[in-house]
Parts: structure tokens; sequence; C-alpha cells
């Protein structure tokens, strides 16, 4: 009897973590993450601060590859430096964006998500600083990233790409 009842737990066990770990149409994730980096100046004597961000993604449709496309939303939030002879300059950027990514399915790696996509942004500036005057402005980002879901709803993530930040690293819910 136990040897039956532990089989039955194990069994359970992993149906639960192997199950429904693939980016499929109709997926709700939330992320948290923080980023190193970015194209935001590139002064000798700049420093930019870690970006802290947030999104959320919808699987939206499925494709031929296969795999699936989802539409969502993103807000970060970072600031730049520059200390030259004389003064310094900041820049506070908050960035609200919609992106679009396309997550492959196609590798049948269980609990791992790939993915690529793009994000058109507006950063919103906040400027102080004798360099002169500076505005808001629209931006785009492409990333390529991968998610590893420990649980059905819990994973770890890492993007690498271009505009907000280089590489980040975080945590995505999903809901």
């Amino acid at each position: 009897m136990k040897n039956q009842l532990l089989f039955l737990i194990i069994s359970l066990s992993i149906t639960v973590i192997a199950s429904g770990q693939e980016f499929v149409k109709g997926t709700n994730i939330i992320n948290a993450g923080v980023g190193i980096g970015g194209a935001y100046g590139s002064y000798a004597t700049s420093s930019q601060s870690l970006g802290i961000s947030a999104s959320y993604e919808r699987g939206i449709w499925e494709v031929p590859g296969p795999g699936v496309v989802s539409l969502g939303g993103f807000l970060g939030y970072k600031t730049y430096d520059y200390n030259f002879l004389g003064g310094s300059d900041r820049w506070t950027y908050t960035v609200v964006g919609v992106m679009g990514a396309y997550h492959y399915n196609g590798f049948n790696i269980e609990n791992l998500d790939i993915y690529g996509g793009a994000m058109l942004s507006y950063r919103i500036l906040s400027y102080t600083g004798t360099s002169g005057s500076f505005g808001s402005r629209p931006g785009a980002t492409g990333f390529l990233g991968g998610r590893f879901f420990f649980t059905d709803n819990f994973a770890a993530f890492a993007e690498a790409g271009y505009g907000f930040a280089y590489l980040t690293l975080g945590i995505s819910i999903r809901i």
C-alpha cells in the first residue's frame, strides 16, 4: 500500500510539473526584471542605473512554425548620469511600450519557452543639468529571450536586446 501511495504522489507531481509549460494561445504572463546596460548614452564619464521593468504578455494567435504570437505592454524606469568637469547631468527615463513576440514551441523541451520580439515605446524624460534641453521621444527595442518554468506558474527569464537594456534577468508568473 505504501508503494502504491508513493507511486501515485510521484506520478501526480510529475504531471503537475510537466503539464502546460509551453507558451500557447491564451497564456497570460506577468514579468518583473532588472536590466543591465542599454542604449541611453555613452560618454566616458557616464553611468546608468539598473533598469527596473514590468511587463504583461498574452498569447494571441497560433502560427505555423510551430509557435504563438504574443502581444503585451511594458513599463520601465532607469537613470543615466553624465559627470564632467564643472557639472553633471541626469536623465531619468520612464519607458512605456507595446510589444510583440514570437514564441517558438518546436524544440519540445519541457518547461522552456524561447522567444524573440520587438517593442515600440515612448521614453518619458525628466532632465536635470546644464548640457542643453532634452525632451521625451519614441524608441524601439529588439530582444531574444528564454523562460524556464520551475512550476506551472513560476519561471525565471533572461532577455538580450538593444534599447532599454542589453541584458534583463527576472521572474515570470503565469496568471
